[in-house]
């Protein structure tokens, strides 16, 4: 079993936490692999519990999802041989894309106060950000800023397109109007 970094110490756990984690292993030893994963996966977006990340990084070990394992232990601060091989895994899954790999850990983890590592993968997410010539947060993620909740993810965004679409026929059907009232007012034309 993985080893837990001391560096960062933990929160106590509420009695919610707990009770994440006591239902989540109830679920493990009951062989439903898939209720755990959907119970810790919701907590820890919300709630930085190192227990629960740990456990979580278990569960996607135990289903075969390295990579998803990896980011959970990573996240957890985990380590171990095991670990090694999973956040290995999560690394080749993102191409060692740093902001992918970023936005692939739970908003929790994202949060201030972060672990070193967790601060230095969002360093490098930041450097690769600026060096393909984008100052802005990895799809808002919280580089740059804690508080960002924007989206810059680099693609195309359908509400945007769909914006400048709507735009566009409200100024043709504007025009179209206006062309109308002229005929009215001015007979002949």
């Amino acid at each position: 079993m993985p080893e837990q970094d001391r560096k960062v110490a933990p929160p106590e756990p509420t009695a919610e936490e707990n009770s994440v984690v006591a239902e989540a292993t109830r679920a493990i030893d009951a062989q439903q692999l898939w209720v755990a994963r959907d119970l810790l996966a919701a907590h820890v977006r919300e709630e930085r519990d190192v227990e629960a990340l740990r456990l979580l990084g278990e569960v996607h070990h135990g289903m075969g999802d390295l990579p998803a394992a990896g980011a959970a232990w990573f996240g957890a601060g985990v380590k171990g041989p095991e670990v090694q091989a999973a956040v290995a895994a999560w690394r080749s899954a993102h191409g060692d894309d740093f902001g992918a790999m970023w936005r692939s850990l739970p908003r929790s983890v994202r949060q201030e106060p972060r672990s070193k590592k967790v601060e230095a993968l969002r360093g490098k997410a930041l450097e690769a950000r600026e060096a393909e010539g984008e100052a802005t947060d990895p799809a808002g993620s919280g580089v740059g800023s804690s508080a960002s909740g924007s989206s810059s993810g680099g693609g195309i965004d359908a509400a945007q397109i769909i914006a400048w679409v709507i735009a566009a026929l409200v100024v043709v059907c504007a025009i179209v109007g206006l062309v109308q009232i002229l005929r009215w007012m001015v007979p002949g034309a």
